[in-house]
């Protein structure tokens, strides 16, 4: 077995459910045993983190601990975000995702699967790790959202190409 990526990273992860922050951390550290996995329950807990530690990923529920404004804090410290939520599952939050920066957008549903994400989130720059985003979720979006929802986003990663 390949190590991964994630082995000896800095990673804070903040939900307000204990319970998915829970799978994250078995998830993350039966993969990468030697990572540091800190997590927060609340935005001024994630905030305080976020402002006095350095981390190589951060991921962020959206709703329960102001997702987007910890992913504000978190961009301006460039740390590496992957948005989580099963609640903002919606064009219009992958949208705010990709345009604020964050790595990738990734639903609950798919917890049990997140560690190659993460691992993605760390290995590939913006537009070409969106893309591996897109590219491996365009199923699971595309059985969540409406069909023109790639045009309603300005997401059009197959011609993303044209940029790299």
């Amino acid at each position: 077995m390949t190590e991964s990526t994630l082995n000896g990273k800095r990673i804070l992860a903040v939900d307000d459910e204990p319970d998915v922050l829970a799978i994250l951390e078995d998830e993350i550290l039966s993969a990468a045993p030697k990572c540091k996995f800190e997590k927060a329950t609340t935005y001024e807990d994630a905030a305080k983190k976020l402002g006095s530690q350095t981390y190589d990923l951060v991921i962020l529920d959206i709703m329960g601990v102001r997702g987007f404004d910890l992913l504000d804090l978190a961009v301006k410290r460039n740390f590496r975000v992957a948005m989580l939520t099963a609640h903002a599952l919606t064009p219009e939050a992958l949208k705010r995702s990709f345009e604020n920066k964050a790595r990738a957008y990734l639903p609950k549903e798919k917890l049990g699967e997140i560690v190659p994400f993460l691992e993605d989130v760390l290995k590939y720059e913006y537009l070409p790790g969106w893309k591996r985003v897109l590219e491996k979720l365009k199923g699971f979006f595309d059985s969540k959202f409406e069909s023109d929802w790639e045009k309603k986003t300005g997401l059009l990663w197959q011609e993303w190409h044209k940029w790299e």
